[in-house]
């Protein structure tokens, strides 16, 4: 009975009515979407074919996250440290940084 009443109220996903998206997780997610687009636009300013592995690197890691609780949240961190090191190479390769900073993440 409660999932049928969840069901019927997808509509309000994504409003002001929405009680589950104010949740510490969801929160989260919406801050990753955010990191996620800036890394993108970031690896598309220096995109190169020597960059490209880098690249699609960066682009799948999406992918790994999962779960939900602690195992998203520990799916997230180890994302987190993975786009750090990419990033790391990105600034290698070219000797400097772009100057393109990496939004700040969410507190979870």
């Amino acid at each position: 009975m409660a999932f049928q009443v969840l069901a019927r109220m997808t509509g309000l996903r994504g409003t002001a009515f929405d009680v589950f998206g104010r949740t510490e997780e969801r929160r989260t997610e919406r801050a990753l979407i955010t990191e996620y687009r800036a890394r993108i636009r970031h690896e598309l300013v220096t995109l190169s074919a020597d960059t490209l592995d880098r690249a699609l690197a960066v682009a799948r890691i999406p992918e790994k996250i999962r779960g939900f609780g602690h195992v998203k949240h520990a799916n997230i961190e180890a994302a987190r440290r993975e786009w750090s090191k990419l990033q790391g190479e990105t600034a290698g390769a070219h000797g400097h940084d772009t100057g393109d900073a990496m939004p700040q993440r969410h507190a979870a």
